[in-house]
């Protein structure tokens, strides 16, 4: 077998797994909330989750183009770059997903490619105004849009249902809950299954079984990350579900729609435009929104301290990675540097699973209360506690606290 057609066959399963993380690392960017209030079961969020994720790839390709020919020299490109690129984005996943932090998964895939061009050509290869226009900006951006609309979404909903039975707004929220939440996992999978297709699209223009003019990915990558980020979603990245649901915010059903509706209209506002946006930071900004806006509420500033500094990282570590990758792989060259290359990605990611193993976190005990950080209490928590109930207070402040 050619040597190019061997790395393109590794490319594209790495694209594949990468794609998978994706999909149970974002699960608690649509379901979390709606996990955490009672509106869904656990196990029947990530199944809704996954069959829209699965239709939303299908609705769009602009953010594959961004991520094709918005970010890099396409010139420079070589297959070896793509996957030592990959390969950051798929280890960044893993460890954020081992600590329960909601990164962005856009950020880890974005920093892993310019690492491993940066490590191949040098810093003239990568396109910065395209890093900065289509990544970093609205990034930090959407963080604070999704944050303020949540905000007031949140607080024209207790606003509006003010001097209403209790019980009842609960319940119609929570049916709201199944439609946004529906809503916010159709956004995810047409804005982040793209960025996966946008890889494999540059590997083929790299191959040369694409045009470099061509506008669209072929169909079958379409339908191939399609399905891997659905099974990937399926699986449910509980322990992100848990930070994001119960280490955050203690939400209440009007929050969790508020916050749901307000991130599907960010997400989708952004996948029009073809920014690469990270969906993870859109919907923690609107769960953190929902806090400051709900009267009384109580945002957890500490937990959302080290997502903030997750969030800082993401690229230049992900990019370290990837810039390791890519001088192994090229140093050692051709069969034996691939095969070494996969090795040490397999290595890494069993490290990481038997590490997670140690202290689980899944769909019996992810609405466990809150009790200082993600694993703390789950030993002996009871699995069957509601949700809702008040969480610990350790690092919770008020919303409105200065603190």
């Amino acid at each position: 077998m050619d040597i190019q057609l061997f790395l393109l066959i590794i490319v594209v399963a790495t694209a594949l797994a990468f794609d998978f993380t994706n999909g149970f690392h974002d699960t608690a960017n649509a379901m979390a909330t709606s996990i955490a209030s009672g509106a869904l079961k656990p196990k029947q969020a990530v199944a809704l989750s996954a069959v829209l994720n699965l239709i939303g790839a299908f609705l769009s390709t602009t953010v594959a183009a961004t991520i094709a020919k918005g970010l890099i020299d396409s010139s420079i490109v070589s297959l070896e770059l793509v996957f030592a690129g990959l390969v950051g984005g798929v280890v960044w996943n893993l460890l954020t997903w081992l600590l329960g932090i909601p990164s962005s998964s856009s950020h880890a895939l974005i920093g892993g490619i310019v690492g491993a061009t940066i490590a191949a050509v040098g810093a003239h290869g990568v396109i910065w105004k395209g890093v900065m226009s289509k990544a970093i900006i609205p990034a930090f951006v959407s963080v604070f849009l999704a944050l303020i609309v949540g905000a007031v979404a949140t607080w024209l909903v207790y606003r509006i249902t003010r001097g209403l039975q209790k019980e009842r707004t609960e319940a119609g929220f929570r049916r709201g809950q199944i439609g946004s939440a529906s809503l916010v996992s159709l956004a995810h999978g047409t804005n982040d299954a793209q960025k996966t297709m946008g890889i494999i699209f540059l590997a083929l223009m790299s191959y040369g079984s694409v045009s470099k003019s061509a506008a669209v990915p072929p169909l079958w990558v379409i339908m191939a990350c399609a399905l891997a980020m659905a099974t990937g979603t399926y699986l449910g990245g509980w322990r992100i579900i848990r930070t994001l649901g119960k280490g955050l915010v203690e939400i209440q059903s009007p929050q969790g729609m508020a916050a749901e509706s307000s991130s599907a209209a960010v997400i989708l506002l952004s996948a029009h435009f073809g920014y690469a946006l990270s969906t993870t930071q859109v919907c923690t900004g609107s769960v953190m929104g929902s806090g400051v806006g709900k009267p009384g509420g109580e945002v957890r500033w500490g937990v959302a301290g080290r997502m903030a500094v997750a969030w800082v990282v993401t690229l230049p570590l992900a990019g370290l990675v990837g810039a390791v990758t890519y001088y192994i792989v090229h140093l050692i060259g051709g069969y034996p540097g691939a095969v070494v290359g996969v090795g040490l990605l397999v290595a890494v990611s069993g490290a990481i699973y038997v590490r997670s193993r140690k202290t689980k976190v899944d769909h019996n005990n992810v609405n466990a209360e809150w009790e200082g950080d993600l694993t703390a209490g789950l030993e002996s928590s009871d699995s069957n506690k509601p949700p809702g109930g008040p969480g610990a207070k350790d690092d919770t402040v008020s919303a409105g606290s200065t603190s």
